[in-house]
């Protein structure tokens, strides 16, 4: 069977259309006609051997195949542009100071890190991966260039909204809950140290169920957070993004316990233009975050589009 060489600025029009939300305005961003996207759009198809799109109202939506096409073309894309730049690129220096939620030090922040190290080793990185709170107050008052941080609708004054990622109660990876709320008892609950959104989210959507609650352990880390929701100390509640394998992801309604609302992923910055440098550590960290995003079921990701004709929900 031939193999499948996938043509690099196809993907780019695919891409660029997703992201705009329109292949015309795909089409006036990267100077084609429509015509030609169009064909390029067909080309894809070809390629792949498979549907990518399919008809939904008066636009397009993916199909399974393409949402899977989306991912690897945002990737190879994004690989394909690091060596560009890290061949022919600016040579960029100074420093950028980030900070990141704890839910992605582990596992976002390699990533990030090594691919702008590899592209740009002049630049120096300063990162804490602290709270919510400490994110927030570092970068209005300018100690931190960028933060990556959860949010219930507070938005400091140059604040972009990425995606809107469910959250889950979380138990030990082995065996069942020792709790239900049918019990009479009320639910342990293991939680960060105040002040904390997700705790807040916690006792406020168990009150307004008419479940009763107590704290059962409190950490000042995600780490501790794990282990002693892990040993069976009580339940937590997270998003699904960076749940270590000691731990699960409870089924909706699992030991009677009540649905959860959804919750706003944002990138504050400290200034409304930013130094070159952080301007490109803030591109590829929301590259790393939407495709970890993706993967996350009931998920949505927003980008800066109106008027869609492309069908994104």
């Amino acid at each position: 069977m031939r193999k499948i060489i996938f043509d690099l600025d196809v993907l780019r029009s695919f891409v660029t259309g997703m992201d705009l939300g329109s292949y015309a305005k795909a089409a006036d961003r990267l100077g084609r006609s429509t015509s030609a996207i169009s064909a390029q759009l067909k080309k894809l198809e070809e390629q792949a051997r498979t549907p990518i799109f399919r008809k939904a109202g008066r636009g397009l939506a993916l199909t399974d195949a393409g949402e899977t096409m989306l991912g690897y073309a945002r990737r190879l894309l994004d690989l394909n542009d690091e060596a560009a730049t890290a061949l022919h690129g600016t040579e960029l220096e100074g420093w950028v100071r980030l900070g990141l939620q704890e839910d992605f030090g582990e596992t976002l922040l390699p990533d990030v890190l090594g691919r702008f190290a590899r592209a740009h080793p002049k630049v120096r990185i300063e990162a804490r991966v602290v709270r919510n709170t400490e994110l927030v107050e570092r970068v209005t008052s300018g100690k931190l260039d960028l933060a990556l941080a959860w949010s219930d609708g507070f938005r400091t004054e140059y604040t972009d909204r990425i995606a809107e990622v469910p959250i889950c109660w979380v138990g030990p990876a082995n065996g069942a809950v020792q709790w239900h709320a049918d019990s009479g008892e009320a639910m342990p609950l293991a939680s960060l140290e105040a002040p904390c959104l997700l705790r807040n989210i916690a006792t406020k959507t168990l009150d307004r169920a008419g479940i009763g609650w107590r704290i059962s352990f409190v950490s000042p880390s995600l780490g501790g957070l794990w282990a002693a929701t892990a040993a069976g100390l009580g339940l937590a509640l997270r998003t699904p993004l960076g749940l270590p394998q000691k731990v699960r992801q409870l089924t909706p309604g699992e030991a009677g316990l009540p649905a959860l609302p959804k919750l706003d992923l944002v990138l504050h910055r400290a200034v409304a233009e930013a130094s070159p440098a952080t301007e490109r550590l803030a591109s590829i960290m929301l590259q790393a975050v939407r495709q970890a995003v993706e993967a996350v079921p009931q998920s949505r990701i927003f980008e800066d589009a109106s008027d869609y004709d492309v069908v994104t929900a």
